[in-house]
């Protein structure tokens, strides 16, 4: 293979919220920068229908695009269910580096760049190794990007003042974040080897050749430029990197029944690929969508117990076993205007189709771009991470969505809010209001990508910085 083309290589965490933004990341590298890509996915304990359809997609971009399963790693010695599934991701990431090690050190083309995610940054040592350019890709938005560079450098005091007093965190070019928005990182221990492999990322993350951020100049204009003027790393946003539409044999029954539906009437209601609720919240949801009389399609999992992010490593394959925690005869009153689908649904296709009127979200930031880019207005409902800031991002600052109630409470969301909050985003005028906002942020991150857009300028900066250093190394300067 000629040398003359730049190799960019990625590092995927677990997780289908880490592996979809970096697969379209590479596929962006692919077709508008015709640079050979690498994608090294870290391999968990599940093959799921979403996944391997996922891993699948990319074919159309012939042998420009490899795709490497790194060898399985296994976590079981680090404690039981309780442990959490960040834990889970950073112990499976660092195990992964010997191996990710060796398929570089085999590779006759080594990369010119290797791009790792937050949970990554052991691999930037790699990266030093062979004279690669090191970035990071942040897919989240700009002002999560800026809450964790500030983490370092906020002084102890004012975190105490926000957890114990719940006054509001002042981030540079970030609304005051309230205390029940915040990362829980934020409630740790300084000494917490949590916290201080947290800061050490973060550092590294500093030491880079640039941030890629999937967000876009225009959605927070003043949060990117308070980065850019902090002169600690170069900011690239890059979004919104979505998936496409794609025609698959997978979920064509959600879209024939929807085919059957009028026009923006359905709300669609996902978790994300993580995102779990209590026995009793599920009951709440069923009451809420059933009260509320309004189509849905519904993407269904079994509850589970303090655990919101309980699926997260540990995607099924689709059963009907789930319609047993939900109030009985709920599936036959609402068969003439509803759809139960069992743990996963083709979100993007489901999202694009013109009779969804309304997403009922946890608001992990993908979903959050899909919905943007579909122009479908959303409900807030985070669940965990850096939900609760989407959500107040979403619902305050840029109004495409409002947000149910007594979610910062131990309180399950009762049925009379679901029933309220869904009937006014598809029926009354405010879910109107929203629905416009919606267009005009559409059509604004549809410039954004386009040529001369500024997410488009911003990745050619970085494929010309990737080719620069090519030449470099090829000159043997």
């Amino acid at each position: 293979m000629e040398t003359t083309k730049s190799h960019i290589a990625l590092l995927a965490s677990p997780g289908m919220g880490h592996l979809i933004p970096v697969l379209e990341l590479a596929k962006h590298l692919v077709s508008h920068q015709s640079f050979k890509v690498t994608v090294f996915v870290v391999a968990t304990d599940h093959a799921s229908l979403a996944n391997t359809h996922l891993l699948q997609s990319p074919a159309d971009s012939g042998d420009l695009l490899d795709i490497v399963l790194l060898p399985f790693i296994d976590v079981s010695d680090i404690g039981g269910p309780s442990v959490s599934f960040i834990a889970t991701i950073v112990t499976t990431v660092l195990r992964s580096m010997p191996f990710l090690r060796s398929e570089i050190s085999k590779m006759e083309f080594r990369p010119t760049a290797l791009v790792v995610d937050l949970f990554g940054t052991d691999a930037l040592e790699i990266a030093d190794e062979y004279n690669m350019l090191k970035f990071v890709f942040i897919a989240s938005n700009a002002c999560f990007l800026a809450v964790m560079l500030c983490t370092p450098e906020i002084d102890r005091k004012e975190i105490d003042e926000h957890v114990k007093n719940r006054k509001p965190l002042h981030i540079p070019g970030c609304k005051p974040i309230k205390f029940e928005h915040n990362l829980d990182v934020f409630f740790m221990d300084t000494y917490d080897p949590f916290y201080q492999g947290y800061v050490e990322a973060i550092n590294k993350m500093s030491l880079t050749d640039g941030i890629l951020v999937n967000t876009w100049d225009e959605l927070e204009p003043t949060t990117l430029k308070a980065l850019r003027e902090t002169k600690k790393v170069p900011i690239y946003p890059i979004g919104p990197l979505v998936r496409p539409i794609e025609k698959s044999v997978f979920g064509n029954e959600i879209l024939a029944w929807l085919n059957k539906q009028p026009k923006q009437s359905v709300i669609y209601v996902s978790f994300g690929s993580g995102g779990t609720l209590s026995a009793q919240q599920v009951k709440e949801l069923a009451w809420g969508l059933e009260l509320s009389q309004q189509r849905f399609v519904w993407v269904l999992r079994p509850p589970t117990e303090n655990d919101a992010a309980g699926t997260f490593l540990a995607l099924g394959n689709g059963s009907d076993a789930t319609l047993d925690y939900l109030p009985d005869g709920f599936p036959a009153r609402t068969q003439d205007r509803g759809l139960l689908v069992p743990m996963w649904a083709p979100q993007v296709e489901v999202l694009s189709h013109p009779s969804i009127g309304g997403f009922l979200t946890h608001c992990g930031w993908n979903s959050t771009m899909e919905s943007i880019v579909n122009g479908v207005p959303m409900i807030a409902w985070p669940l965990y991470a850096e939900q609760k800031m989407n959500a107040s991002m979403l619902t305050e600052d840029i109004g495409a969505s409002i947000r149910v109630m007594a979610v910062e409470s131990d309180a399950a969301v009762g049925r009379e809010e679901i029933r309220s909050v869904v009937r006014k985003i598809l029926v009354d005028r405010q879910g109107r209001n929203i629905r416009s906002r919606i267009k005009e942020l559409k059509d604004n991150a549809a410039n954004a990508l386009a040529k001369g857009g500024s997410s488009y300028n911003s990745m050619s900066q970085v494929a010309n910085i990737c080719i620069q250093h090519l030449k470099t190394k090829a000159s043997g300067s």
